[in-house]
């Protein structure tokens, strides 16, 4: 089965950007519920059963992988109460109310977006992958550039925000600077947005996750390891002395 969306699935998404309000939204609920929703969820479905050979502990049920049209308004200044893009995270299982290293697709009238890393992890992951990257950055830096030569996967780094220094705790001279620095990591593709439309959507997803998963392996193992350790030190500190 090769999912795609059709144009009436663009043309809802682009009449939503004008008009990005409940009584548009509902007055055509239908569509979105057909052309939209369902061919998403059948997408992340389709793109699982691939999964399941190189990120199988990525994979869950598709709707707890594609994510709600509805944003957070709560503490954003902008009150729109819809996106205007689709959406799927593929987190790690067991990571999933936190951050972690996973694979995420976004579908638009303006592009297909890929792209897989780490983003804003919660405090002890950022630690411990800033720690696995003041250790093993030239390993991670091969990685990417590898990712970056893939012949016609079209993968760029991600523009990560940064802290302007260092972070407590590592040399002003630490060889991984930025990666140091950074708050987020990884690679990502833009595709063209026709993409959606056709059979082949699937399919070329699927290649560049398989790419990008020994990267996002990584970044989940230095987090896991991390955690080990901290979990590791609180243990010694919480212990009492036997005399």
């Amino acid at each position: 089965m090769a999912t795609h969306f059709s144009p009436e699935a663009m043309k809802f998404l682009r009449g939503l950007a004008r008009n990005n309000d409940r009584e548009w939204f509902e007055a055509r609920r239908e569509v979105y519920e057909r052309a939209l929703k369902a061919p998403m969820l059948a997408l992340a479905e389709e793109i699982n059963v691939a999964m399941m050979e190189f990120a199988p502990e990525h994979v869950r049920p598709p709707h707890k992988i594609v994510m709600r049209i509805y944003r957070d308004i709560r503490f954003s200044k902008n009150k729109q109460p819809y996106k205007t893009h689709l959406a799927a995270w593929w987190a790690r299982r067991g990571m999933e109310k936190t951050s972690g290293g996973g694979f995420y697709l976004q579908v638009s009238p303006q592009e297909v977006l890929v792209a897989a890393g780490v983003y804003m992890p919660e405090r002890e992951q950022l630690l411990s992958i800033r720690r696995w990257m003041s250790m093993h950055h030239e390993a991670y830096r091969a990685s990417v550039q590898k990712l970056l030569k893939s012949r016609g996967a079209g993968f760029e780094a991600n523009d990560a925000e940064a802290l302007t220094r260092m972070p407590k705790g590592f040399a002003s001279d630490d060889p991984a600077d930025e990666l140091v620095r950074a708050k987020s990591w990884g690679v990502h593709a833009s595709l063209p947005a026709e993409l959606a439309l056709e059979p082949v959507l699937a399919r070329e997803v699927v290649r560049r996750m398989r790419l990008m998963a020994p990267l996002v392996d990584n970044l989940n193992d230095a987090i896991l390891v991390g955690q080990e350790a901290l979990a590791s030190d609180r243990s010694v500190a919480t212990r009492k002395p036997l005399f």
